[in-house]
């Protein structure tokens, strides 16, 4: 089975939709996914998701399942550096959260004073086991770090989501602390990460990431890829995010 987990298009947070620039790359993804053989679509309820699946949708025929825990990851948390207000829990200052030998850790990081306050970890579970469900449909069902082909099949599934649910999604598959994702990769806006079941032992199967945020739809296009999820590459860019 194939998992493509899209990140919605160039976002306007002011409107939860996407900017003309959005719009663009929504249409360069639509070409690409539209000449795939997709078994089922499943799309966040917000706006900037629905809004990159829609090009896709109308251009196949088809609709996409809208699951609620495919929103963006937003549990909040009381930032170190930041306390006069709460932060989505993976917008941390790097030197704060490598500090702590727990965040690397897949069974550790959830389990720290500030996740705690926050109830992070009960949202996760909440995410990873709505996904683990709706995996056991489609044949595959959880069994510790693997999963147990029942139905075994080469099936293509398409997710449209957001960079946090991305990565909390790649780290239950990969067994691996979603704080390393959420700060050690990017995924542009409109890109495509592509992980694909292994079957190396009859009913034994493992997920592996075949490629992380790629932009190719935009590449042939000439079109380069959004800045949003990134920060500064040099502190004194201007026009970059600091923070």
């Amino acid at each position: 089975m194939k998992l493509l987990m899209v990140r919605h298009a160039d976002p306007d947070y002011s409107i939860d939709s996407l900017t003309k620039k959005g719009w663009k790359e929504a249409e360069y993804l639509s070409e690409r996914l539209s000449k795939l053989e997709v078994k089922d679509f499943y799309v966040s309820p917000l706006g900037r998701a629905k809004d990159t699946a829609s090009l896709t949708l109308k251009k196949m025929g088809r609709t996409a399942v809208e699951y609620k825990w495919l929103r963006e990851f937003m549990p909040s948390i009381n930032r170190p550096d930041k306390t006069e207000r709460s932060h989505i829990a993976w917008d941390w200052l790097p030197q704060d959260w490598t500090a702590d030998e727990r965040y690397y850790g897949a069974d550790s990081w959830w389990d720290t004073e500030i996740m705690r306050e926050g109830n992070v970890g009960e949202e996760y579970r909440w995410v990873t086991e709505s996904f683990d469900r709706l995996l056991a449909e489609h044949g595959y069902c959880r069994q510790e770090h693997l999963y147990r082909a029942e139905e075994p099949n080469n099936d293509t599934l398409v997710f449209f989501c957001h960079f946090g649910l991305e990565c909390v999604l790649l780290s239950h598959l990969l067994n691996i602390s979603p704080m390393v994702l959420w700060h050690g990769v990017c995924a542009a806006p409109s890109s495509v990460t592509t992980v694909v079941t292994e079957e190396r032992r009859k009913g034994i199967a493992s997920f592996r990431m075949l490629s992380f945020g790629d932009t190719a739809h935009l590449y042939v296009h000439g079109e380069p890829p959004a800045f949003a999820a990134r920060f500064c590459e040099c502190y004194d860019n201007e026009g970059e995010r600091r923070d």
